[in-house]
C-alpha cells in the first residue's frame, strides 16, 4: 500500500484560519469535519478542501476528539471540561454527557515532577469523566468513550447516552491503561483502544473482555477503520529522552508517523517518521486525529501548536502544519 500527500488541499479563508486540528472524521457524503482549537470549533470541508460550514464558537474548553455516527450525528469530546457533546451535522446541540467543569475523583493531580507522564498521578479508576479523549460508535449503536487524561477507563453508553458500564484500571497489564487516548469500533464488534503512554493498542469485545494486544505501535493517538477492515493509526512523536511506561526512556528521537494494520494487527503500510523537515509534506510533528473517506483517502490532523510550538519542540514557523490529506496510490 502507498499513499501520496496532497499539497495545498485545505482551502480555508483567512477569517476561518485555525490552530490545532485535534480531531477529524468523515461523513457519509465524504465531507470532512475538523475539530479545531480555535474560535470556530468545528469546520466542515468538502473533498476538495473548500469550507462548507463552521460552527461551535464559544462552546468548547479543550476540544479533543470528533466522531460522526452512521446517522450523521456529530460527537465532540472535550477533555478540558470533561464532557461529550452530541450535535446535528449543522451544529445544533442535542445532548451533553458529563457535567461541564466537574471531573470525577481519580486522585489525578497534574504538575511538575512527573517521571513519565502526568497520568502517573491517577490513583484509582472512576466513573465518567476526567479528561475524556475520544469516542467510538459500535455496530450496535452503543457509544464507547475513552476517558484518559485524568482517568483510566472505557465507558459504555446506550445510543441515548445512558451509562451501561465501564472497565479499566491503572497499569500495564491487559485491560489496564496509561492514557487511553484513541478508540474505534470494527464491523465485527471489536473495540480497539490506543493505550498511548503504554505504546500499544488493546483489543476488546463489546463487553470489555480483553482479546489481544498489538505492540508494533508508538504512542497511538487516534484510530480509524476503512471499508476493508484496515485500521489506520496516528502515532505521536516521542522525543529522545522521553519515557514510556512499557519501553523505558527513548534513546533516539522517534518522530510522529501513521501506520496501517490489517484486521489481525499486522502492519501493511507506514509513513512519516522522519527527523528531517518535520513540517515537510508527508511528514508529521504531532499527529492527533485520523480518518478515512469512502475513496480510501486518509486525513491526519495535528496538534502542532500545543505539542510542538508551545512546548518548545519546534519553532513558531511550523505552527501551520496542522492537516494533511493522503490519497491511496496503490
Amino acid at each position: 500500500m502507498r499513499f501520496e500527500a496532497n499539497d495545498g488541499w485545505e482551502r480555508v479563508p483567512t477569517e476561518l484560519a485555525h490552530r490545532d486540528v485535534a480531531g477529524v472524521d468523515v461523513a457519509a457524503n465524504d465531507d470532512v469535519y475538523l475539530l479545531t482549537r480555535d474560535r470556530n470549533g468545528v469546520l466542515v470541508l468538502d473533498r476538495d478542501g473548500n469550507v462548507r460550514a463552521s460552527w461551535g464558537d464559544g462552546i468548547f474548553s479543550t476540544p479533543h476528539g470528533l466522531t460522526i455516527a452512521p446517522d450523521g450525528t456529530v460527537y465532540c469530546v472535550d477533555c478540558g471540561d470533561h464532557t461529550v457533546r452530541r450535535f446535528t451535522p449543522e451544529g445544533e446541540l442535542l445532548q451533553t454527557l458529563g457535567t461541564p467543569g466537574e471531573p470525577t475523583d481519580t486522585g489525578y493531580a497534574p504538575g511538575p515532577g512527573a517521571v513519565v507522564h502526568n497520568v502517573e498521578t491517577v490513583r484509582r479508576a472512576a466513573g465518567p469523566f476526567n479528561g475524556c479523549t475520544n469516542l467510538a460508535v459500535a455496530p450496535t449503536g452503543e457509544l464507547y468513550v475513552a476517558d484518559g487524561y485524568g482517568n483510566c477507563r472505557i465507558h459504555r453508553f446506550t445510543a441515548d447516552g445512558e451509562l451501561v458500564g465501564s472497565w479499566g484500571a491503572v497499569g500495564i497489564g491487559p485491560g489496564e491503561f496509561h492514557l487511553p487516548h484513541g478508540i474505534c469500533a470494527t464491523a465485527d464488534g471489536r473495540i480497539l483502544v490506543g493505550d498511548r503512554e503504554n505504546d500499544r493498542i488493546q483489543v476488546f469485545d463489546l463487553d470489555g473482555r480483553h482479546i489481544t494486544t498489538w505492540t508494533d505501535v508508538q504512542r497511538p493517538t487516534d484510530l480509524a477503520v476503512d471499508r476493508e477492515g484496515l485500521v489506520y493509526v496516528s502515532e505521536l512523536w516521542r522525543p529522545r529522552g522521553n519515557a514510556s511506561f512499557t519501553r523505558g526512556t527513548a534513546a533516539v528521537d522517534l518522530p510522529g508517523r501513521v501506520s496501517v494494520f490489517d484486521p489481525d494487527g499486522t502492519v501493511v503500510a507506514r509513513w512519516g517518521a522522519s527527523t528531517v523537515m518535520r513540517d515537510g509534506l508527508g511528514n508529521f510533528i504531532a499527529p492527533h486525529g485520523i480518518a478515512v473517506d469512502s475513496q480510501g483517502s486518509v486525513y491526519v490532523g495535528e496538534v502542532t501548536g500545543t505539542f510542538g510550538v508551545k512546548a518548545g519542540r519546534v519553532p513558531d514557523s511550523m505552527a501551520g502544519h496542522q492537516l494533511q490529506k493522503f490519497t491511496r496510490a496503490g
